[in-house]
């Protein structure tokens, strides 16, 4: 397993080889590339903090019983108050640093090679701002589903953007205690959810592999073909619309969240006259190419009673 390198890469900890490249980890984002990934779509910000609604509650319905002598008065007045919520945008920042040596030893090969075979990297910059972006694009989908709010208050203070799971388990969140994943289970939160004001436009259920074969097994039944077995659940119907599910490895081992995608975008912050996440040559302090991968980016969400969790599942 390959050992990332801290620090410059030179032509003796950062290797050439030969050879079709290939990756155990994880690249593909699907929660971030639902909503328009990294550049794409999105909404802009040119303050840190931006609102993500703003909402008024109503008394609880109730029947009136006025009379006649009463209503010759006009009742108290009562106005009704709005709130805010808001999210932040948070800063996502990567260096690249490259000797010259290393660069200009692109036919040096380490490993098994065969005459006629070539560096599989021919540009070592171009490799790295390349796999830098896939870590960034990898931090932000982590970010946007489990990320912890905080707001910067100092310099030295970190902006944190919130995530959806947090998010759900304000308003609309089932703790499972250890239980299996059942329709029951799904059935109780798809209630809690309608009670409290979700639209279900267009509702995505996220889970991780572990949930997903359970989903497969609570709502799947066999197929008439004698010679295909298996299901694999990719919608449900329930009571309240159609329900998407989307595989996404970040999502918790024993959680599953459902996502009103309609109203979920990214909020990027970029810097005047660079754009966001962009990539600058760094000054040079000796024979290296330095160069830095920078950019500002944020979740807007909606209010809260549109999503929902079910946490502490079994896997």
């Amino acid at each position: 397993m390959p050992t990332n390198v801290t620090g410059t890469g030179t032509t003796w900890n950062l290797p050439n080889y030969s050879g079709e490249l290939f990756t155990a980890s994880q690249i593909n984002t699907p929660f971030l590339t639902m909503i328009g990934g990294l550049t794409n779509g999105g909404k802009q910000t040119a303050n840190f903090e931006f609102p993500t609604y703003s909402d008024y509650d109503l008394p609880a319905a109730e029947q009136p019983a006025i009379t006649e002598q009463q209503s010759l008065t006009a009742p108290q007045a009562e106005e009704i108050t709005r709130g805010q919520a808001t999210n932040v945008t948070q800063i996502f920042h990567e260096k690249i640093s490259i000797s010259y040596v290393k660069q200009a030893n692109g036919g040096r090969l380490e490993g098994v090679n065969t005459a006629g075979q070539q560096n599989n990297v021919p540009s070592e910059k171009d490799f790295q701002i390349a796999r830098k972006l896939e870590k960034v694009a990898r931090d932000v989908n982590h970010t946007f589903l489990n990320g912890t709010f905080q707001k910067a208050t100092a310099a030295n203070v970190a902006n944190k953007t919130r995530g959806m799971f947090e998010l759900a388990a304000t308003i609309n969140t089932l703790a499972a205690a250890g239980a299996n994943l059942s329709k029951a289970l799904i059935d109780q939160l798809l209630l809690e959810m309608f009670n409290n004001g979700a639209k279900f436009e267009n509702m995505v259920l996220f889970t991780n592999g572990s949930q997903k074969q359970r989903i497969s097994s609570v709502y799947g039944y066999a197929p008439q073909d004698r010679n295909v077995g298996g299901v694999n659940i990719q919608q449900i119907e329930t009571d309240f619309g159609n329900i998407g599910i989307v595989l996404d490895r970040m999502v918790p081992a024993s959680s599953i969240g459902l996502f009103e995608m309609s109203e979920i975008a990214p909020v990027l912050q970029p810097v005047p006259g660079k754009g966001n996440f962009f990539y600058e040559e760094l000054a040079k302090t000796g024979a290296a190419e330095e160069g830095q991968l920078f950019g500002q980016i944020g979740l807007a969400h909606g209010h809260a009673s549109l999503h929902g969790s079910i946490t502490g599942l079994a896997v």
